[in-house]
């Protein structure tokens, strides 16, 4: 046992010389596992797509009567431009992402107006949310 703890040991601080079977072992398990490790084990390192999200992209515009407030986000936040059910479930979750106060509510979707800019290309939308 005590022979086992010292190879243990000697593995952990490296401290074979160079030649000797111990330390191509301990060579071959490096490589072996900077080989398979992505395979075997899922990082879930994917790139993030789009612009980042931050606070400046989703703005609150106005605070009417009855708690409905008006939030304008940015369409680049969006992948598609087209109204579609998909849309206003992604302005849900821009929205509920962006926003302090609506992260951990539930909150109703009223209004969605789009703001066009140059070229007639949708550049803003305007969400008017109750929550």
């Amino acid at each position: 046992m005590k022979t086992l703890w010292r190879g243990i040991v000697r593995v952990a601080f490296w401290s074979y010389e160079r030649g000797t079977w111990q330390y191509d072992v301990a060579v071959v398990a490096i490589v072996l596992f900077v080989l398979f490790s992505p395979r075997l084990i899922h990082f879930n390192d994917q790139p993030s797509v789009g612009p980042p999200q931050s606070q400046a992209l989703v703005e609150l515009r106005d605070v009417a009567t009855g708690q409905i407030s008006t939030y304008r986000v940015d369409a680049r936040l969006l992948a598609s431009p087209v109204r579609t059910p998909e849309l206003e479930h992604d302005l849900h979750e821009t929205v509920q992402k962006n926003v302090e106060d609506l992260r951990n509510g539930r909150f109703e979707i009223l209004r969605i107006e789009p703001i066009r800019g140059e070229g007639g290309t949708v550049a803003y939308y305007d969400v008017s949310v109750k929550p």
